[in-house]
């Protein structure tokens, strides 16, 4: 028995007409006769009652029809369902986020935007540095990630850069320069810095160090924090002060003070890395998702500042 039986023979007992069943299914009748002898045959029943203007179902062809539209209904789910797996929507996706990168704007955004196009997928998010989760890249525990380059290893890897933000200053709220608005990185020169270890952000670590040489002064390294966030709250504990990405400054705690870098500010950047023999479609679905989303949070936001030049300018003009 094949599954063209099975909709012949709905298609008759529907219709309960040979020729109005073999228009429906596209087919001449004598094929169509054909075939449902040859299912009566296998199954050594009769399935309907020859009249003359049509047929009726026996009890035996009643039976099957309910069994053959059961039959034929899970076909169709499960062909939707291979249909749908291979165009990636649906399944599961693990994400990987390193350094504080979800604090940035642009990833949630992106993460939702995502979600709001392919509801029926599972996002699975896994926080942690960017040499583990370029270590879980390559032994597929991680699908895609958004990770703090430079990496010290991408081969095999795809790194699509996504944005880049002006990193700050955190003070306690005693210090005597927490009132101001801005400061240059060399008003740290005696101060104690806290930073996380290398190993958890090289690229990171390595750019605040270097910002601060050219400051012209060597960094006073104190006590380690285990990730950026943690680093705001030991600068309210007193530990010393710190230097993070601008979207840390989300985190609205009591005892700290935010402040803007005066002149050349170090930069934070954030990249998406995925496997670059990666062929499933989930992968490809979220990083287009996440270039469609970045492209246009960059288009909207070069157009506020033409706008904003253009009332500057309109301003002055008047």
């Amino acid at each position: 028995m094949e599954l063209r039986h099975l909709r012949y023979f709905v298609a008759v007992a529907e219709e309960l007409h040979f020729r109005r069943a073999a228009e429906r299914l596209g087919i001449k009748q004598p094929p169509l006769s054909l075939q449902i002898r040859q299912l009566e045959r296998e199954l050594g029943t009769s399935l309907f009652h020859r009249l003359t203007r049509g047929v009726e179902l026996t009890e035996t062809g009643t039976l099957l029809l309910d069994e053959a539209r059961g039959i034929l209904d899970q076909v169709e789910r499960i062909k939707a369902g291979v249909q749908s797996r291979a165009r990636g929507e649906t399944g599961c996706i693990h994400l990987g986020f390193a350094c504080a990168t979800c604090f940035q704007p642009l990833v949630p955004g992106i993460i939702r935007a995502y979600r709001e196009r392919y509801p029926s997928v599972l996002v699975s998010p896994e926080q942690s540095n960017t040499p583990l989760l370029v270590a879980g890249l390559r032994s597929g525990e991680i699908d895609v990630a958004f990770v703090r380059p430079p990496l010290s290893d991408g081969e095999g890897l795809t790194i699509e850069p996504l944005v880049e933000e002006s990193m700050v200053i955190v003070l306690p709220e005693w210090h005597p320069r927490a009132g101001d608005r801005s400061m240059p990185l060399a008003a740290l020169a005696e101060e104690t810095l806290i930073l996380f270890p290398r190993t958890i952000g090289p690229g990171l670590h390595d750019a605040i160090i270097a910002s601060c040489q050219q400051a012209g002064f060597s960094s006073k390294l104190g006590q380690e924090a285990p990730q950026i966030s943690t680093m705001v709250h030991m600068v309210a504990a007193g530990f010393g002060v710190t230097i993070v990405p601008q979207s840390i400054a989300q985190i609205h705690l009591e005892g700290v003070a935010y402040m803007r870098i005066e002149g050349e500010a170090p930069r934070a950047p954030i990249s998406l890395a995925y496997r670059r023999d990666d062929r499933c479609a989930i992968v490809r679905n979220f990083v287009d998702s996440a270039r469609r989303h970045s492209r246009t949070v960059h288009q909207s936001a070069e157009l506020s500042k033409v706008n904003a030049n253009t009332f500057r300018v309109s301003t002055l003009i008047e």
